[in-house]
């Protein structure tokens, strides 16, 4: 009876430091958005990305590997050079690129597509459970809530119009990020967590560089033209959507189930449009408090089916010699 009451708060501590892991992912990843339109104000989107990702991943590498003491296998860098290449620059890259075409909280709420190929490839790619019939139901609604907030009609962000191929290019991003991070799912004895998130980003910043030369982003760049409001959103999204926001992902990947991972999709948008009505002047309409009561429903729909799964997802998913693989990065 006392190893049961032992285990039943171990279970209780567990589900109170996941509801905070969760609750920093959707706040701060949500933020995201208005920071990277902030940021690109006087940044060119690669380089602004590569820079907060360099400095990010080399602060975090450096404490990992000297003060920690860790050491790197050899096999971790192709890992992370392929998780760098779709984390980073095809799903952030993609989504900074297309903010400056695309207004934040559009682009936020058109990243709420990643559910779907998060549940459809933890169920095909990781021969997970069949998606519970509440949790497809969770997902159609928040498409749904999703699609009223961006069909035919005046937009969240107040354009008329989100053009084609930068939309396009966010649900490319959107799956370029879906896909790496089940796939850093099925990575088998690799460096830790946090140091193989730090070369995720030190890799993904090296690719970003170069899509930015490519990009001419070197002709048009000059520190003396960054402004004081750039140089706050690079700094913000530094520290709180690529240190803090990404720790809080690394524990929810590991804690829980990819359709409960995936909720973050569904409320980022709501943060993202609140932070733009609050900070940018978007406008809130009685069509967006439809929408969001929707994607704030199905988020619930999504979770609770697997409410008692959620904390014993690492004991089913994972054997002893996985605690080791590497974890996707922040927004």
């Amino acid at each position: 009876m006392q190893n049961n009451g032992v285990a039943m708060d171990g279970q209780r501590s567990m589900s109170a430091r996941l509801l905070i892991a969760i609750l920093l992912v959707y706040v701060f990843w949500g933020s995201t958005y208005l920071a990277i339109a902030r940021a690109i104000d006087s940044i060119p989107p690669f380089f602004m990305a590569s820079g907060r990702f360099l400095v990010a991943g080399g602060a975090l590498f450096c404490f990992m590997r000297f003060v920690r003491g860790e050491r790197v296998p050899a096999r971790s860098w192709r890992s992370a050079w392929i998780l760098g290449a779709l984390l980073l620059l095809g799903g952030n890259g993609g989504v900074v690129y297309a903010e400056q075409y695309v207004p934040s909280g559009v682009t936020a709420l058109m990243v709420g597509s990643g559910p779907f190929w998060f549940l459809l490839l933890g169920w095909l790619w990781l021969k997970g459970a069949r998606p519970h019939a509440l949790a497809v139901a969770g997902l159609l609604i928040g498409f749904t809530g999703l699609v009223i907030l961006i069909g035919p009609g005046k937009s969240v962000g107040g354009a008329g119009h989100v053009p084609l191929l930068p939309a396009l290019l966010v649900l490319g991003a959107t799956i370029s990020w879906s896909v790496g991070s089940i796939y850093s799912k099925t990575l088998h004895n690799q460096a830790s967590p946090m140091m193989m998130a730090a070369m995720q980003m030190l890799t993904g910043s090296v690719l970003m560089l170069i899509a930015g030369l490519l990009d001419g982003e070197g002709q048009r760049f000059s520190f003396a033209a960054v402004t004081g409001h750039s140089w706050a959103a690079w700094a913000y999204l530094v520290v709180f959507g690529s240190l803090v926001g990404f720790s809080a992902y690394i524990y929810v990947l590991r804690h829980a189930t990819p359709a409960v991972a995936s909720t973050y999709a569904y409320v980022n948008p709501v943060v993202a449009v609140f932070l733009g009505w609050a900070l940018a002047n978007e406008p809130i309409t009685g069509r967006t408090l439809v929408a969001a009561g929707m994607i704030v429903g199905a988020v619930i729909l999504i979770s609770w089916p697997r409410r008692r799964a959620v904390v014993a997802a690492p004991v089913v998913e994972f054997s002893s010699e996985d605690s080791k693989a590497p974890i996707a990065v922040s927004e």
